[in-house]
């Protein structure tokens, strides 16, 4: 039952190129941040990263963007990037841009252990081409996959040595939902404790999701966007 390795390096040591990744985190709030340093130190490539946004150019998933390290990035929000701006215009990035609403029950869904979903976001725009699109009650919905991800790489603030989790204010965003996704779910953490620390009543994702788990260290925390008074 003990999931817990000494740290990113060794919990991220067999992803391959080319794998599907799924991290958590929206803005810059509960990314897996000691994870995507590790695997920028990796040198790992070709990779589909699947997250609500690419970070910034400097920090999080903007840092494997950098590197050459995405090949395609399935994302929501992108729009605090530069260097990601430029591999797409240029043609370096593949790029599937969902709504917002969509990604997350894509991922519920594979969590789930189901193999598709019905929504209405996107029926008569550009996101709905190729698509099955059917009617239930008048209304068309449209067909989207769950996801199918390697890894789902998570961010909490508590953890216990099972992989039991406790997610932090707004870090409760994807990192739930995605760490039930993965065919391999690396969960980094503020503060770990012993197995029974945890009240069973506050915990967000059950360790039977979790397949590996660490301590984080230098965590930044930063403000995407810093607004201040005149």
């Amino acid at each position: 039952m003990n999931k817990v390795v000494s740290n990113a390096a060794e919990a991220i040591k067999d992803i391959q190129n080319g794998q599907v990744l799924m991290l958590g985190g929206f803005g810059l709030c509960g990314i897996p941040e000691n994870c995507i340093n590790a695997l920028v130190k990796s040198g790992v490539k070709d990779l589909t990263c699947i997250s609500n946004n690419a970070g910034v150019d400097d920090f999080g998933i903007g840092l494997m963007l950098q590197t050459k390290q995405v090949k395609k990035m399935i994302a929501s929000y992108v729009g605090e990037n530069a260097e990601f701006e430029r591999q797409l215009l240029s043609g370096e990035l593949e790029v599937e841009l969902i709504p917002q609403g969509t990604l997350a029950t894509r991922c519920m869904a594979a969590g789930y252990g189901m193999p598709a979903i019905f929504t209405p976001a996107g029926v008569g725009t550009e996101v709905a081409e190729g698509k099955e699109v059917r009617n239930f009650k008048g209304k068309d919905y449209l067909l989207e996959h769950a996801f199918e991800a390697d890894f789902a790489i998570v961010k909490a603030w508590k953890g216990d040595t099972h992989g039991n989790l406790i997610y932090k204010d707004t870090a409760r965003n994807f990192n739930p939902l995605m760490a039930m996704a993965g065919k391999i779910t690396i969960a980094e953490v503020e503060e770990l404790v012993p197995a029974g620390q945890l009240d069973p009543n506050q915990i967000h994702t059950p360790g039977i999701y979790v397949t590996r788990i660490f301590q984080g260290v230098n965590y930044e925390k930063r403000i995407e966007q810093r607004t201040l008074r005149s």
